[in-house]
């Protein structure tokens, strides 16, 4: 398992991988009338868009922290284990890495709370529907699964707060 996270840390194709038979898996479930063909085409798509999405993320963090995308991931394995590097150049670039990923993190804080109230009314919005047309088992599994979706987000959002500013103070330490 922890090869699998390393691989998945640190390698673009291993991600696209995941994201293609995640997506497969899921158009399959949803599109089960339609040829696997287009299920295929279809997570091809999704998977583009990752993998577009995620190689401009890693460049950007990269160029940020100035370094490559294997020492970003080398950078926030330490930060998940709060190991303080004892390099002065890789401090240098962790301090710079910490303090954009809390720069990032605080900004997207002024937005969480829109986010979380839309998604809550969506969760209700299709309980309704569900109430309405004499089917409630869908809609409350939705609505329990984006009431569960929310509270992860804002688990993992105090979580990663809490290391970043660890680190932050242990970097300031030194």
């Amino acid at each position: 398992m922890l090869s699998l996270k390393r691989l998945l840390d640190r390698s673009l194709t291993a991600q696209a991988t995941l994201v293609f038979l995640l997506g497969l898996g899921i158009t399959a479930l949803f599109r089960k009338d339609e040829h696997p063909a287009v299920w295929v085409l279809h997570s091809a798509l999704y998977t583009g868009v990752a993998v577009a999405f995620l190689a401009v993320q890693r460049r950007r963090a990269a160029r940020a922290v100035g370094t490559d995308a294997g020492g970003l991931a080398d950078l926030n394995r330490k930060i998940r284990h709060h190991e303080v590097p004892q390099d002065p150049q890789e401090q240098a670039a962790m301090r710079r890495l910490v303090a954009e990923q809390l720069g990032q993190m605080e900004r997207a804080g002024k937005w969480l709370p829109y986010w979380l109230g839309v998604m809550g009314l969506v969760a209700v919005g299709v309980f309704v529907l569900g109430a309405v047309s004499g089917s409630l088992v869908f809609p409350l599994l939705i609505a329990v699964g984006m009431v569960m979706l929310c509270s992860w987000v804002l688990w993992m959002r105090r979580r990663s707060m809490d290391r970043l500013r660890q680190m932050h103070q242990a970097l300031r330490q030194q």
